[in-house]
């Protein structure tokens, strides 16, 4: 599992997982040539381990950081088990200043990883051509629920596959990479679970107390910053990530900003707002313009570009003024939630029933945006394009949309029950 560095232009992590026999955890890493002896000059890199034991046994984790790369240089990388080395994998790190590059955003996987939920994530790098990169905004797993939690990282893991080894991963903790936990006096609370530390080589940069699951890295003039929602709604990590949040947007050099969380400021799905996080993060998003903010939770798709609704959303398009940020939630995986009340007049575009995966194109003054359906079918698209005045335009496109995507009682949208769950 490839992370990239918190300047992903000069460093990047490695997670990898072995039986109990490799004890140390070793990699080699080279620049990559056209030919074939990878290992000639490659050095090596040692790092951390840790074991986990779960009801598949005991297995170590194995943790490696390459720091001290060149800027915009391909790279080939091996891992180390007891039986020997793992392939050569190739990677590209950022450049050092502002470059064009694509990226792939997506929401929740979640349940049914490796049966359903894979062919989305196997779609969007197939259409995305050479992504530079990925982002998960939570509930990767479905800890708590139907499987064995070590079977459904094993399923996570391989619904990326080698993509995931060789494209730089950024996650998001949703609330179910947490898991149950009773305290001493018997009150019901909940924990991260074992694996997440182990999984991801994440940079060690974000807010205090919630270091294992927020950071920031910088990808070649866009700076990605990661919360997480659960710890700040349950776990006494909203102000702490709040004043992180704005120093960290305070401090950014970045053309662009992108913040990724799980729960959403608002949602497609529940009754109510998440109106806790709103109030503390919402206003750092306003007075600090943030461009994109990028979520899941709510098993639907919903993009809203002004908090007034569709309608003042159109009306800023047309005249030209100023938008943003601009919120969405999407969903990758098989679990559905129905639409909220406010789905017909808040989002400019909604979706339930619906898997998806979004290709995010980022250039100097345009950022733009595309969200396509499981068989690759565009659901959404715009483009927020930068003006003298740093603010951003928000311009609908002027593609063909696929017709919205709705369950009409107990039918769904391809001819089909409809699936999605009423959240009360």
């Amino acid at each position: 599992m490839l992370s990239p560095a918190a300047d992903a232009a000069r460093g990047a992590g490695v997670a990898w997982r072995t039986d109990t026999r490799q004890t140390a955890a070793e990699a080699q890493i080279a620049e990559e040539i056209d030919g074939p002896l990878l290992g000639y000059t490659a050095r090596t890199v040692t790092g951390a381990t840790g074991p986990i034991q779960n009801e598949n046994g005991q297995a170590l984790y194995h943790q490696v950081r390459f720091d001290g790369l060149k800027p915009d240089t391909r790279y080939v990388y091996r891992v180390r088990a007891a039986d020997g080395w793992s392939e050569w994998l190739p990677f590209r790190t950022a450049k050092a200043e502002f470059a064009p590059f694509r990226f792939i955003y997506l929401g929740d996987t979640q349940n049914d990883i490796l049966e359903i939920g894979s062919r989305v994530i196997r779609s969007a790098f197939k259409e995305a051509g050479p992504a530079a990169l990925v982002v998960h905004a939570g509930d990767l797993v479905a800890q708590r629920e139907v499987k064995v939690h070590d079977d459904e990282w094993g399923e996570w893991t391989e619904a990326g596959g080698r993509a995931f080894a060789m494209t730089p991963q950024l996650p998001a903790t949703g609330n179910h990479e947490y898991v149950d936990h009773i305290l001493p006096g018997g009150e019901e609370s909940r924990v991260l679970g074992p694996h997440w530390a182990l999984q991801f080589a994440l940079p060690d940069n974000g807010a205090e107390g919630v270091k294992a699951t927020s950071y920031f890295v910088d990808y070649q003039g866009v700076r990605f910053i990661v919360l997480d929602g659960t710890a700040a709604l349950d776990l006494g990590g909203l102000e702490t990530q709040t004043r992180w949040l704005d120093a960290t947007l305070a401090s950014s050099p970045a053309r662009w900003n992108v913040a990724l969380f799980h729960q959403p400021i608002y949602t497609c799905a529940r009754p109510q707002d998440t109106e806790e996080l709103k109030a503390a993060w919402k206003p750092i998003f306003d007075a600090r313009n943030i461009d994109l903010v990028l979520q899941g939770h709510d098993h639907c798709y919903g993009r809203v570009s002004n908090p007034a609704g569709a309608e003042a959303s159109h009306a800023d398009s047309a005249a030209g003024r100023p938008q943003g940020p601009v919120y969405v939630v999407s969903v990758t995986g098989s679990k559905m939630y129905g639409l909220n009340d406010r789905a017909d007049t808040q989002p400019v575009r909604a979706a339930e029933n619906t898997e998806l995966y979004q290709l995010i194109d980022v250039e100097a003054d345009r950022l733009s945006f595309r969200a396509f359906t499981a068989t690759g079918q565009l659901y959404d698209a715009f483009t927020l394009t930068r003006g003298a005045d740093g603010r951003n335009r928000l311009t609908e496109s002027d593609q063909s949309l696929l017709a919205l995507r709705r369950c009409d009682g107990a039918a769904g949208p391809d001819d089909r029950p409809c699936t999605a769950e009423i959240k009360d």
